[in-house]
């Protein structure tokens, strides 16, 4: 299997705090970073953060920097999304992807996990 897997979305209130995992199958020598999008019911995937799997440079969208943060497991291949201070804005399907660049664009990324539900109730 070369697509991720991500999981750890649920069901939260608004403040609350999750930590999604995504289990980065499809890594090669050559993936640079694995990022982090979302999408919202009837808007587009947008970037939410990456980080690179070398020396660890990390980038967030405006909207999650402060509350958001990626970070690695590189024996075990594994990317973490730990979002804090949750809004009803943040309500969408999360996707990890891999990059050979780094980047915040939808097209830079390739083998697209199933995405894991994160709803917030306010």
């Amino acid at each position: 299997q070369v697509q991720p897997v991500e999981s750890g979305g649920g069901l939260v209130q608004v403040g609350d705090s999750l930590r999604l995992s995504c289990a980065a199958s499809g890594r090669t020598l050559s993936t640079y970073a694995m990022g982090w999008f979302r999408q919202a019911p009837g808007k587009e995937r947008e970037f939410v953060a990456y980080i690179t799997w070398s020396g660890g440079t990390t980038n967030y969208a405006d909207s999650v920097k402060g509350r958001f943060t990626i970070s690695k497991d590189n024996a075990g291949n594994t990317v973490y999304l730990q979002m804090n201070s949750l809004l009803p804005e943040d309500t969408a399907v999360y996707y990890c992807a891999n990059s050979l660049v780094r980047s915040t664009r939808e097209s830079d990324y390739y083998y697209w996990g199933q995405g894991t539900q994160v709803t917030v109730s306010s």
